[in-house]
């Protein structure tokens, strides 16, 4: 059991991957006071928390009721998952893990930037829920795994949350630089998970399991 949450632990770790979030962050709150960035930090991180836990618990309800196989979703999920990771390794933006420049000009003109962009996409975004929703399918029927995935939830909410408090210092430790190499080496991390649930989902689809 310990195995399995330490595992989903470093999974949803390089899927939200706080580090990138800080210089997003720094950019959207730049005319911010401390007292203001705190605030929709705090802000963000909740709603986060909120969207994830609500997955964590209803993506496989939702999953059943359209209809949609656990194999269709991890093959979906692991598609969007690779997508994610390309999109890391290459420092690229789009609309998967940062906002897009539509996006960030309508964010300007927002007084409250917490719901939309930083809540959703940056914080819980696709790759986030998607990744939830499969952990889910493994744990379904296994409380205190389920328990333990909302726990690790919390705390990666809590770690993203001390991160965009401390931006300002993260900054000037790492730079964007620096942000962006950690974003690459968590990419190369992610396309290895986002193949490994290709291959989960192709063979179950097709009984080669």
């Amino acid at each position: 059991m310990y195995a399995d949450l330490i595992k989903y632990f470093f999974v949803l770790f390089v899927v939200v991957e706080p580090v990138s979030l800080v210089p997003m962050f720094a950019a959207l709150t730049v005319d911010e006071s401390d007292k203001q960035r705190r605030r929709v930090a705090l802000k963000a991180t909740i709603l986060s928390a909120v969207i994830l836990v609500a997955f964590t618990l209803g993506g496989q309800w939702l999953l059943h009721n359209l209809g949609i196989s656990v194999a269709a979703f991890k093959i979906g999920g692991g598609v969007l998952l690779l997508l994610l990771s390309i999109d890391m390794v290459f420092a690229r933006r789009s609309g998967m893990r940062s906002t897009t420049v539509r996006e960030q000009d309508e964010a300007r003109d927002r007084e409250d930037i917490s719901v939309f962009p930083l809540a959703f996409p940056l914080i819980a975004g696709p790759g986030a829920l998607a990744t939830l929703v499969l952990i889910a399918g493994e744990v379904e029927g296994d409380h205190a795994l389920l328990i333990g995935l909302i726990a690790i939830v919390l705390v990666l909410m809590v770690i993203v949350l001390a991160l965009l408090m401390l931006s300002g210092l993260v900054m000037r430790v790492l730079g964007v630089t620096g942000a962006n190499m950690v974003s690459r080496i968590f990419g190369v991390i992610l396309v290895a998970l986002a193949i490994q649930y290709l291959v989960d989902g192709i063979k179950t689809a097709f009984g080669l399991s």
